[in-house]
């Protein structure tokens, strides 16, 4: 039963007909973990906990970083530096401080009812998308990049589609940049998160239409949406009849498996040494210039990605040349396209100046 104080808490949502006091106690009841406690488990999160989800649980082991907090409204100022967990503990229930991995995913997810997937990267959106066709939770997938968003609900056992359905092969490593690559307007990711959180109060509430065979693709400049349908596939290794997937794989290679050139690298260490002792080694800086302005290495070339294929006649054919970047994405692209301008010297510095900073020059400003 409802105590007076959830009566008088939740009295807005028990006024409406498709809530009402029975669909409060199923909220009340019911479990969700969200995977990620960031730009989009932030806001899902805190507005599950908001409609009375009994259980909910955070599944993270990321640290809160200053730029995190233009959306990641879970933690603030005082958090920096804190894990994201220990920052969410002082607002929600159930924390798991660690990496949602093959070996813990069957069991975390296993523990709840619902789950809603706020992960940034592809191993553990394949991962968790698998495990909950094996044991029949819905899915709630979000995503975003830059201005734009994108939500579903993946629930075979509902008679939609997966996550591989959609995405059956993942793209190149090096293909999708991260949010602190590309950048992101905190209030996307808000958005998608909100909606994740209705879907997942909409499956729980047994009400209304949900995105079970549908991608809502949101453009927050022109705020345009668009509606596309997502079907089963029959030949699908996971959720087919016949499937050939049935339990966690080695996900880091199997996103990682389509890289169709090997990009030459060192890591940020060797480059030191390297540069320790005087060797002769320019270094490219593909980044923006706001970037270069925050943090840099001594002596390096700017030179955006986006001006690399017409202004390649600065960088030196001869000798060493070390392309940066701020996590070893750009970089890669930039050598790919300066391979096709024929360059044969080059080298990708490996995870940027985030890994410069943490291996080599921790007083460095993160960003």
């Amino acid at each position: 039963m409802l105590s007076r104080e959830e009566v008088l808490r939740y009295s807005r949502q028990l006024n409406l007909r498709e809530v009402g006091e029975e669909g409060q106690r199923r909220l009340k009841n019911a479990s969700v973990l969200c995977i990620g406690a960031g730009g989009l488990g932030s806001p899902a999160a805190l507005y599950l906990a908001a409609a009375g989800v009994g259980r909910l649980g955070i599944v993270d082991n990321d640290v809160v970083d200053l730029s995190n907090l233009h959306r990641q409204l879970l933690h603030g100022t005082k958090d920096v530096g804190r894990e994201k967990a220990d920052s969410a503990r002082e607002r929600l229930i159930n924390i798991h401080p660690t990496r949602l991995c093959a070996g813990n995913a069957i069991d975390l997810i296993g523990a709840y009812d619902t789950i809603v997937d706020g992960s940034d990267n592809l191993p553990t959106r394949y991962l968790s998308s698998d495990v909950c066709v094996w044991q029949k939770k819905p899915n709630i997938y979000g995503s975003v990049h830059q201005f734009e968003g994108q939500v579903s609900v993946f629930a075979p056992h509902l008679g939609g589609p997966c996550y591989r359905c959609l995405f059956p092969d993942p793209p190149p490593a090096d293909a999708i940049p991260s949010c602190a690559e590309a950048g992101v307007l905190g209030v996307v990711p808000g958005l998608i998160g909100v909606m994740q959180a209705m879907e997942a109060i909409k499956l729980i509430l047994g009400i209304g239409d949900s995105l079970v065979g549908r991608l809502l693709h949101i453009d927050a400049l022109s705020l345009r949406f668009r509606e596309f349908k997502v079907r089963r596939d029959p030949d699908c290794p996971v959720c087919s009849e016949n499937p050939s997937i049935v339990e966690p794989i080695d996900y880091e290679q199997f996103c990682s498996a389509r890289s169709d050139t090997k990009i030459p690298a060192l890591s940020p260490i060797e480059l030191h040494d390297r540069l320790k002792k005087n060797e002769k080694i320019a270094l490219i800086d593909v980044r923006e210039p706001f970037e270069f302005e925050i943090a840099r290495l001594p002596n390096a070339l700017l030179l955006p990605l986006g001006k690399i294929a017409t202004d390649f006649n600065e960088i030196p054919r001869e000798g060493t040349a070390v392309v940066i970047c701020k996590s070893g994405v750009r970089s890669a692209r930039a050598i790919e396209i300066l391979r096709g301008h024929g360059f044969d010297n080059l080298l990708n510095l490996e995870g940027g100046m985030d890994a410069w900073r943490e291996q080599v020059d921790p007083t460095m400003v993160n960003y």
